[in-house]
Parts: structure tokens; C-alpha cells; sequence
């Protein structure tokens, strides 16, 4: 998911150095989005292996 991000960042800051002004931005906002929501199960991954824990072996 990061790789999308990534892959969008990089056609944004390429549509912005040739001039395309509003691809640029809808590019940006669509990385912006794709990071956030990364970052938002990652630490939700973290909260349920966190909770689920690893338990005693006996």
C-alpha cells in the first residue's frame, strides 16, 4: 500500500515539474489518502497483536 503511495507521489512531482497543475494535485491528495489509511491499519495491527498477546507456554 506505501508502494502505491510512493507510485503516486512520483507522477505528482512529475505532472508538477512539466506544468500539469491540477493532475499534480489530484495525484498528491490520492497519496496523501493511500498513506494515511496505511498508517491507520498498521497501527491497528499493532493495537490487535498487542492485545492478543503471546500467551505462556507451559
Amino acid at each position: 500500500m506505501i508502494r502505491w503511495a510512493v507510485i503516486f507521489l512520483i507522477v505528482a512531482l512529475v505532472a508538477a515539474v512539466l506544468g500539469f497543475g491540477g493532475i499534480a494535485n489530484f495525484s498528491f491528495e490520492i497519496a496523501k489518502f493511500v498513506a494515511i489509511i496505511a498508517i491507520v491499519l498498521f497501527v491497528i495491527s499493532l493495537v490487535a497483536g498487542g492485545l492478543r498477546g503471546r500467551g505462556s507456554r507451559p
